[in-house]
This record gives structure tokens, sequence and C-alpha cells, in this order.
């Protein structure tokens, strides 16, 4: 299927339907003017070229039109997260009345629990896993402990089997089921931060309900990298960055899903903020509030336009690709042309801690060293110095990104020969 050399992942390289569009990014070089082999869009995506201009544009807006930029111009801020909505829902599989931009990720966490975290004596524990980012773990129990629980006991938590790195998923099934009678929430990654395991979303949510507790996921490495389902699949809350995969920037605002069973429900609990309000009687001040009847009522403040702006590009980049149908289809290929070459090299000398089932992972792979003298802390060192942007996450794991948007057959090529150099 795949041959070793370089002109092989030329030919996959002019064969690709999308290669077109790393065109759209901005691609960082060193100091010395190479092209930087970029794989860390897990952690920070890079800069559609389209960024710079819509973010000029609400500049010139702000000078130009001072506050009348709240409801003039091409994109009146007001509304502003009005436009984000819809390329936003299509890339995770939900209704635009399902999805907000605002805040940032762990603060849409924090604002969901409020609503669908409702513990009472007999149903008040939370199962999360054992390797969860450390963010959620840091809300979960403080959530707890807000209600006056403590986590030792209302927090449980699901790890692999002994000598495994990844969570086998009847194991994570296994578990909400046996805690069932007490947990009032399950809260989970679509993809595991750490391996790039993809869990089994509609199965989650499926033992979630049998168990009667409420479902929601953290979708942090998931928005952007695979095909999500959302509405289908029907948790009753998601929240997800939008500065990985998703191209929005450093910092950039998060988003967050509420199933649209939630959205008419007058007796949901929620955090309420002006934002929040019906927008046809919002600037009539009036001192009671009246929920959007959209995920729109969790907002609480005004668009932070600045911030928002670099998502028109990414999101208008993404719906031009086609969605993530097809760049789902070209990160499966990239995966296994990136196996066969690392069995190929590397066998032996390097570990993959990401499952190797296709429907199991995204574009993140997992690296260990076990080259005999070889510490992953150097190799990464050495990867640096080399060109290569990837990361390292303690204690010993080299975190590798293959994005379908903007790298390339020959970028996993080159990255599995510097490899090979810096390891063998």
């Amino acid at each position: 299927m795949f041959e070793p050399g370089p002109e092989f992942a030329a030919l996959l390289d002019r064969d690709d339907p999308l290669a077109s569009f790393r065109d759209e990014f901005e691609l960082p070089a060193t100091e010395s003017g190479e092209p930087v082999l970029y794989l860390v869009g897990n952690s920070l995506g890079l800069q559609p070229r389209a960024t710079r201009g819509i973010v000029l544009e609400e500049l010139d807006s702000w000078a130009t039109r001072g506050v009348r930029g709240h409801f003039e111009g091409k994109r009146p801020w007001a509304p502003y997260h009005e436009f984000l909505a819809e390329p936003m829902a299509r890339l995770v599989g939900a209704e635009p009345q399902e999805v907000v931009v605002m805040n940032g990720l762990t603060v849409n966490l924090h604002l969901l629990m409020v609503s669908f975290y409702r513990p009472t004596a007999e149903r008040h524990r939370i199962l999360i896993e054992e390797h969860a980012f450390p963010s959620d773990r840091y809300a979960v129990e403080s959530q707890i402990r807000h209600h006056g629980y403590d986590p030792a006991t209302a927090l449980i938590t699901v790890s692999p089997e002994p000598g495994e790195e990844f969570l086998e998923p009847a194991r994570l099934l296994a578990a909400i089921d046996q805690h069932g009678p007490g947990l009032a929430l399950v809260l989970l990654p679509g993809v595991q931060y750490y391996t790039g395991q993809v869990f089994p979303m509609p199965d989650i949510v499926a033992a979630a309900r049998s168990a009667g507790a409420t479902v929601g996921f953290d979708l942090a490495h998931a928005a952007g990298n695979i095909e999500l389902a959302l509405h289908d699949w029907a948790p009753d809350f998601a929240a997800w960055c939008t500065y990985k995969y998703l191209n929005g920037g450093p910092g950039a605002t998060a988003a967050a899903f509420v199933h649209h069973r939630h959205l008419h429900d007058p007796g949901i609990d929620r955090f309420n903020g002006w934002w929040g309000h019906d927008k046809a009687t919002r600037f009539a001040m009036g001192d009671v509030f009246q929920p959007i009847p959209t995920a729109e009522a969790w907002q609480l403040s005004n668009a932070p336009v600045l911030s928002m702006a670099p998502l028109i590009a990414s999101l208008g980049v993404f719906d031009a690709a086609g969605g993530m149908r097809p760049l789902r289809a070209k990160s499966r290929r990239m995966a296994q042309y990136f196996d066969y070459l690392l069995d190929l090299h590397l066998d032996g000398a390097i570990e993959s801690i990401t499952p190797r089932d296709l429907d199991a992972r995204g574009c993140q792979l997992s690296l260990r060293v076990r080259r005999a003298g070889r510490s992953g802390r150097d190799v990464i060192e050495r990867l640096h110095t080399s060109g290569v942007e990837c990361d390292w996450r303690e204690p010993d794991v080299i975190r590798v990104a293959t994005v379908p948007l903007y790298n390339t057959y020959r970028d996993i090529h080159r990255f599995v020969e510097i490899l090979r150099g810096i390891v063998t």
C-alpha cells in the first residue's frame, strides 16, 4: 500500500484533493528562514491567512464607527457570536441553536455543571477518567466541594488495566454501570489528550442514560479533529476550546453545546447574565430574566470580538474544505502512512501509545522512546533544534499531530527521517 521513499510521499501529496488548503495558513520559519516542520496543531493551530484581514476590519470598524460598530458594519459586534453558530454547529454535528461561542473551556464547563450537576444525598458522584486533563479534574473537584461533598468519596475515576496505556471501552462502560446508582454526572473527553485515544461517545451517552446520570464531554482535542454528531448522540452538554484544531489563536474564545431538549426547560438552573436575556427586550433593562430559547441563554457577557474574529477565518476554511468528512478521511490515511514508516524504520526504538485502530484515534500520535541510551527529553530537544515543532507531556511522551488542513505526507516522511537520525 505504501512505499518508503520521499518520492512516494510526494506522490501522495500530489494526489491529495485537500493539498491546496496548506496555502491558506501562515507557516512559521526558523531563524535561518527554513520552514518549520509544524506538528503541534493539537496544542496551537496555525494562523489562517485570512485572519489578519478580518481582525483589521474590526479594528477599522472600531476606529471609524466607535460605539456604532455594535450595530453597523459588515459584522456588527452585538450579534457577533451568531456569525459563528452555524459553521461551528456543522463542525460538531449539532443544530445552530444548540451551540454558542463564549468564554474559555473551563469557564464553560463550570457554567454547564451548574445546570447539569445537580447532586442529591443518594446520587452525587461524578465519574471521570483517572488521567483526565488537570483543569477538568480541578473543575470537577471544586464543583463537588461547592455542593458540600468530599471528592475523596464523590469522585470516581476509571483507569486502564494495569500495564495498558489506553482505556478499553468495555472497562469504561462497565464502570459507569457499576457506579450507576450513585452517579450524578459522567464527564469524559472526546479524545484523550495524552494518548490521543478517541472515546466511544455514543456508547458513553447510552450507558450514562441507563445509569440515570447526566453526561457531558470535553471536546478540546476532538473538535476539528474527528467527526462528531452531538445532536444525534444527545449528551446533555459539551464544551471545547478553539485554539487547537480550530485555529482560533492563543486563548481564543471557547464554545459550548446544550442539547435542544434542555433549551425550553423553564426549570433548568443556570447562572444568568445580560447576554443570555431575550434579544428583543434586552435593552429594555428589565429586572426579570427572560432566557433566549437557545444555548445562548448560557451566555453571561457580550462577545469578545477581537478574540472571535480569527474564528470567522478558520471556520471559513473548514467549510471550503467540505467539513470534517473529507478531512477525517485524509487524517486516517495519514495515520496509516505514519504507522507504516515508524514500523519500517523505528520498530523497537519508538513505541506508540496511541490506539492502532483508526476509529479509536485522531490526528495525534503519542510516542515513547525505547532506544537504550536515549531519553525522551533528549530526543525532543534535538527535534526542536532540528526545526520540528512537537510537544512533550510528562513523564515521557512526545506528541505529534498531522493536521489534514495544513500538514502533508512529506511532513510525515521528513519527521520520521529526522527522528530516525536522532534515535538510531
